[in-house]
């Protein structure tokens, strides 16, 4: 094993498919004569060229119908948003193009292609740089939606992202660019819609995905020591979702809360409620509890956006509640 950073990892994995399948490439602003705007292909021009590694004029809506185009005609596109708040203006290419050609075109045309960059918060950016479209894209029959959580995810599953034949959303953080993980020194994949327990557990389930996760993993240490044991699941892939293992979970712990970095109205989080309530609310001991972002746009003022956003002591207050305990 070796350690590297998560921006690290996401180059790897393009640049290992690239020297795999010559129709690989990649486009999006800045990711060429810059290395990237956060360094996440940083060496590739050098490599493979600028065919290969095309950097775009700022026209979402245009490079991403490219894209459409070229995977109809047999390449495998990889699209980086600079974040996916830029992706709304070129949201109809994904939407009424990549994600539907496939069956409009009964199976002729499969669309091999990842749109990548980070979602959700980043720190003090204002209300129209902080969103998470995660539900949003997951929403869309014919979209895969996938969000590591971590080195060693991410660079396996952009890997199996890049080689699926169906268009991925591959979501990122920029908070999570410096992150340091171990991978292994050879080549690996982590299939897409399968779930990872982070953590076992006896009392609670936790389930999240995301740099969000972390603030799961702070309130299960605090919560171990008053005795309360919490499973943490890893979604990693939004869509196709891992529903299984978190049923196969809520029936060990008997308690389930869900962490999310998103508006609370249809959330993923949303998702889990009804699916759990419709197969398992027989195991169920207590209501099942969610946590997200309050439910406006995200604050640029400092103090506000720490009280907008989800944190440790948020899962430690909805555990004790599916617990019972006193917080």
């Amino acid at each position: 094993m070796r350690t590297i950073q998560f921006r690290e990892a996401i180059a790897e994995a393009m640049s290992e498919e690239m020297r795999r399948d010559e129709s690989v490439y990649l486009m999006g602003e800045e990711v060429a004569e810059y290395n990237g705007a956060y360094k996440a292909s940083k060496g590739m021009l050098d490599e493979f060229g600028p065919k290969r590694v095309i950097d775009t004029p700022i026209a979402e809506l245009g490079f991403a119908g490219i894209a459409v185009g070229s995977a109809m005609n047999g390449c495998r596109p990889i699209v980086e948003y600079m974040t996916f708040n830029f992706s709304l203006v070129g949201i109809d290419q994904i939407i009424n193009n990549a994600a539907k050609m496939r069956q409009m075109s009964a199976g002729q045309f499969p669309m091999p292609m990842v749109f990548r960059g980070p979602t959700a918060s980043a720190g003090q950016l204002g209300a129209t740089h902080s969103q998470a479209f995660e539900n949003w894209f997951a929403n869309t029959p014919g979209l895969k939606v996938v969000v590591p959580s971590n080195v060693y995810d991410a660079k396996g599953l952009l890997k199996a992202a890049i080689r699926d034949n169906d268009p991925v959303i591959f979501m990122e953080s920029e908070q999570m660019y410096g992150d340091k993980g171990e991978v292994p020194e050879g080549e690996y994949t982590i299939p897409l819609g399968v779930a990872d327990i982070k953590r076992e557990g006896t009392d609670v389930t936790i389930v999240s995905f995301g740099k969000i996760i972390k603030e799961a993993y702070t309130a299960a240490d605090e919560l171990q020591k008053e005795g309360i044991s919490c499973e943490i699941i890893d979604l990693r892939t939004v869509r196709p979702m891992d529903y299984e293992a978190i049923l196969k979970s809520v029936r060990k712990t008997n308690r389930l809360v869900v962490l999310e970095e998103a508006w609370p109205f249809a959330s993923v989080a949303s998702e889990i409620t009804y699916i759990v309530q419709e197969r398992a609310f027989d195991y169920l001991d207590a209501p099942i509890q969610r946590i997200t972002t309050a439910d406006t746009p995200a604050p640029y003022s400092p103090t506000l956006l720490k009280e907008w956003l989800p944190n440790a002591q948020d899962v430690i207050k909805a555990v004790k509640k599916v617990a019972y305990k006193k917080n």
